[in-house]
């Protein structure tokens, strides 16, 4: 007898993500909650439900953990920038908006004395922080003031590579956990509020009211 066809599962069932990236993405909110003191491979391997050895298997202690947090951060910066720049659907304005709110999503978890933190008992990493804003800053911000050159957006009529060196200059000293603390702002308003006050400066009369459809005051 003929056995009844059968039809194919389309079930797609997900994998697990890697144990490095899982520790990764859990070792950033812990980082980010409790500042680099407090980061314990204890405490990160109780949030993550696996033995602490495990841990040791993928990372030889929380300094690499920490330093592949600040890695992957810069990257991840990076690749959402690209990835909104190259999409032809979004207006310029859409696009900063969109950088803007991604930025701010991604603080949000940070807490205010977690950069202080790290100044004061991790300067190495706290330096790898400063060198990747360094490397972050002058090209995503140079890609959208190239972007909105080139749609009209952004004046034509002041030099780009200067203007991108003096919001460097800007957000280095801003997000200084002294300045931070004088401020008595959070990092996440502080990115927020410097984007507006830099484009508010460069956007003409199109791309300022583009923007301000977006961002409300």
């Amino acid at each position: 007898m003929a056995l009844p066809a059968t039809r194919s599962s389309s079930v797609v069932v997900s994998r697990p993500a890697p144990v490095p990236h899982r520790i990764l993405e859990q070792a950033r909110l812990h980082f980010f909650e409790h500042g680099y003191s407090a980061f314990t491979m204890d405490g990160l391997a109780a949030e993550l439900g696996m033995s602490k050895k495990t841990l040791y298997v993928h990372f030889t202690g929380k300094d690499e953990i920490v330093r592949a947090v600040i890695n992957g951060l810069g990257r991840e910066i990076r690749a959402d920038a690209e990835t909104l720049l190259r999409d032809r659907h979004l207006t310029f304005a859409e696009k900063l908006r969109g950088f803007v709110e991604g930025m701010v999503a991604r603080m949000a978890s940070l807490h205010p004395g977690t950069i202080r933190d790290l100044q004061r008992f991790a300067p190495e990493l706290y330096q790898l922080v400063e060198e990747m804003r360094g490397k972050n800053i002058p090209y995503v911000f140079g890609r959208f003031v190239e972007e909105g050159q080139l749609s009209g957006d952004v004046r034509t009529d002041l030099n780009a590579a200067f203007a991108i060196e003096f919001y460097l200059h800007a957000m280095q000293g801003l997000l200084h956990p002294a300045s931070l603390e004088r401020l008595g702002l959070h990092p996440r308003e502080v990115i927020a509020g410097a984007i507006d006050l830099f484009f508010g400066g460069l956007l003409t009369s199109t791309g300022r009211k583009d923007y301000e459809k977006l961002f409300p005051r």
